[in-house]
């Protein structure tokens, strides 16, 4: 009875057979075995390449076959392009790494086959029936550099939207539910969208202080916090170009220290005037809306001598008049709310 061969190609001696070259053989048969499982070989490619591998071979001489490998490290100075590296169609296990330069296409001689990218390690199996496979679904890393790699339909995805550069992870478009964040550090704005509010947790988690948007707005617009805490009592007020500010609530002006030079007044406010050395001009807001006022009192009781010569319009009327406001009474004071461009500036007490 003749000899027989293995799957990987190994020499199965009939009973009587190889007299004389019984131990080469078999010593060929195990080097071939300790390539299969633990055998390294660097091939270096610069095309389509077929490994070698030698089929129902009863040499005495064990010669290093590279498809009879382990693992095989493919070198070269390919650049874009794509080989096919052909490995024996045997059932066998390998393992790539591609070094080449170039995308490395495994094929045993089939239609499936497996591509490994230039830098890429991938393990393989061969089943006998010319189709590779791969356990891994892509050997290949998605993307460009510093993108963090996912499952895109079974192959290995990038995308610029999700990065790591060694120190800092950058997200774009990210939705955590139910998700619990600390020392979040945010370097540009944050969007709540649709209403959502921000929540602020008590001690314990089960209530909380919410924040949110109105339902309509007719256009955006930012509100600046304080820059200090403000005093016991105190308010917070806005200058109506969104500048939030703490003041004192009081039931009228609130009231300035005494004025002995020309000046313009402003809303919500009262001056002390004092005109003993010179008659003095207070100019009122230039853009007064409904309700705002400013109040006046002769602190010197000299109106009448230096009178508050001029209480200035400043564009817009007093009294329903296009006209300035003199005050001469010793001890006058007086208080004007504005209430439309008509009438301007009314007298509610004088």
């Amino acid at each position: 009875m003749p000899s027989t061969f293995s799957n990987l190609g190994l020499t199965i001696q009939a009973t009587g057979e190889n007299s004389g070259t019984w131990g080469e053989l078999t010593n060929v048969n195990l080097q071939r075995i300790d390539n299969a499982i633990a055998g390294v070989i660097t091939v270096s490619i610069t095309g389509n390449t077929t490994l070698a591998f030698s089929t129902n071979s009863a040499s005495t001489t064990f010669s290093d076959e590279a498809g009879r490998n382990k693992v095989i490290v493919l070198s070269g100075s390919l650049s874009a392009t794509t080989v096919t590296i052909t490995v024996p169609n045997i059932e066998k296990d390998y393992v790539f790494i591609n070094n080449s330069g170039g995308t490395a296409t495994i094929s045993a001689g089939g239609s499936t086959t497996v591509s490994i990218g230039t830098g890429s390690k991938s393990y393989v199996f061969v089943d006998g029936a010319a189709a590779v496979q791969t356990c891994i679904p892509s050997a290949t890393p998605g993307g460009s550099n510093t993108q963090v790699q996912f499952n895109s339909s079974g192959a290995f995805g990038g995308s610029a939207n999700l990065t790591f550069d060694g120190t800092n992870v950058t997200a774009a478009g990210i939705i955590a539910t139910n998700a619990t964040v600390t020392n979040a550090v945010f370097s540009s704005t944050a969007n709540f969208l649709t209403q959502s509010e921000l929540r602020f947790q008590d001690t314990t988690g089960g209530q909380y202080i919410g924040l949110k948007a109105g339902g309509t707005i007719s256009s955006s617009f930012t509100l600046v916090l304080p820059t200090a805490t403000g005093t016991a009592n105190q308010v917070i007020q806005t200058d109506g170009s969104g500048n939030l500010s703490f003041a004192t609530v009081s039931g009228g002006a609130e009231w300035q220290a005494v004025q002995t030079t020309n000046f313009t007044g402003v809303a919500g406010k009262g001056y002390f005037i004092n005109t003993s050395s010179a008659a003095i001009t207070m100019t009122l807001p230039s853009s007064p809306s409904i309700g705002q006022f400013i109040s006046v009192i002769d602190y010197s009781g000299t109106f009448d001598t230096n009178n508050l010569t001029t209480i200035a319009r400043n564009g817009k009327n007093i009294q329903g008049l296009a006209e300035d406001l003199t005050v001469n009474q010793e001890r006058a004071g007086l208080t004007l709310v504005f209430t439309d461009d008509t009438q301007g500036w009314l007298l509610e007490t004088n």
